[in-house]
């Protein structure tokens, strides 16, 4: 009951966070004319768009597979990204939570342990990261007199000040941090025999060790050329669906390649926000970036919009779909069981 609870507080607090963000977002906007741009977009770009991003999802299902097969598990292809896409899918209601929700799939429907899925999505995860921090320096050096200061002062700048008022305690607060893990550190090594004992710790334990075997499988992975490949498979889908966008409306369609680099980046930052899949973060964040083409913000909010809600629409289809198919072949195991 409290852990209901706590989900619907959860829900409503990242909701809230954002529509403030999409309320700002669209502020002063007359929605007129926003709806007649919708109206007159071409959709047979977005259109492709969702067939990149088809694409991409599928390439990440099998990249994953290939982290788990060290494992010693082999899940059809299928089961995999059904469990992508319903996670893809939970993200919408909840934040980040589609990371467990996939590994949980997974688990009901192929017997994999979730501490060692969880630990393959750490991986993936790193990687993603590491490949859009690369993304992020391109685009700061290709153009820097266009992305630089968009970039500092939306991007660089909060991550110091985040940095800077974590390490900017008194010095007191870091005397009591270190005497507090130094106090944790000896107490476990006295204690460790009897907090084995504790069903809680024991189970932190094992979860710990399952997530540590799923980040080895990296070091045992045969196809690492294979991952390597879909990692640059997805990448490319990821840019080609953000960049054809560009085609559907008027205002847009002058832009380069690099400058799609540049959405899809930005475009990553604002789907990572802590918000039910990017709403109102991403829209702004892109609408804002597009003026430093001179582009207003009704146009970038239409681009944003198009961009934004033809994903959701996919994730929703594909989320859908994937769960029907599970609980169709769920149905037809416990046919032929019994």
């Amino acid at each position: 009951m409290k852990r209901s609870v706590f989900k619907i507080i959860n829900f409503f607090i990242f909701l809230t966070i954002g529509l403030i963000l999409l309320y700002f977002a669209f502020k002063g906007i007359n929605f007129e004319s926003l709806v007649n741009d919708l109206k007159n977009a071409n959709y047979t770009w977005v259109g492709l768009s969702l067939i990149f991003a088809f694409f991409a999802y599928l390439s990440r299902a099998y990249r994953w597979k290939l982290l788990i097969e060290p494992l010693n598990y082999t899940p059809p292809l299928k089961n995999v990204f059904y469990a992508l896409m319903i996670g893809y899918l939970a993200n919408l209601a909840f934040p980040r939570i589609g990371e467990i929700t996939r590994c949980g799939s997974l688990t009901k429907t192929d017997k994999i342990p979730i501490d060692s899925l969880i630990g393959t999505v750490i991986i993936e995860r790193a990687v993603d990261m590491l490949v859009l921090l690369i993304f992020l320096f391109v685009i700061f050096l290709a153009k820097i007199e266009y992305f630089g200061s968009f970039i500092k002062d939306n991007v660089f700048i909060p991550l110091y000040n985040k940095f800077i008022n974590i390490v900017d305690f008194p010095f007191y607060y870091w005397i009591l941090i270190v005497l507090l893990i130094a106090a944790i550190i000896i107490g476990y090594y006295y204690f460790r025999r009897r907090l084995k004992r504790v069903l809680i710790i024991h189970k932190f334990r094992k979860l710990l060790r399952g997530v540590f075997t799923g980040i080895k499988t990296v070091t045992k992975m045969q196809n690492r050329w294979a991952f390597l490949l879909h990692t640059v498979i997805i990448w490319a889908m990821y840019f080609l669906m953000t960049y054809v966008v560009v085609f559907a409306i008027p205002a847009t369609q002058n832009l380069k390649p690099i400058d799609g680099v540049f959405l899809l980046v930005i475009g990553g930052l604002g789907m990572a926000a802590p918000v039910q899949g990017g709403i109102g973060a991403f829209h702004w964040i892109i609408a804002s970036g597009l003026t430093l083409y001179d582009i207003s913000k009704t146009d970038g909010l239409v681009f944003a919009t198009i961009q934004h809600e033809s994903q959701v629409f996919l994730v929703l289809i594909l989320g859908t779909i994937s769960i029907l198919m599970l609980f169709i072949n769920s149905r037809r195991k416990r046919k032929i069981i019994s």
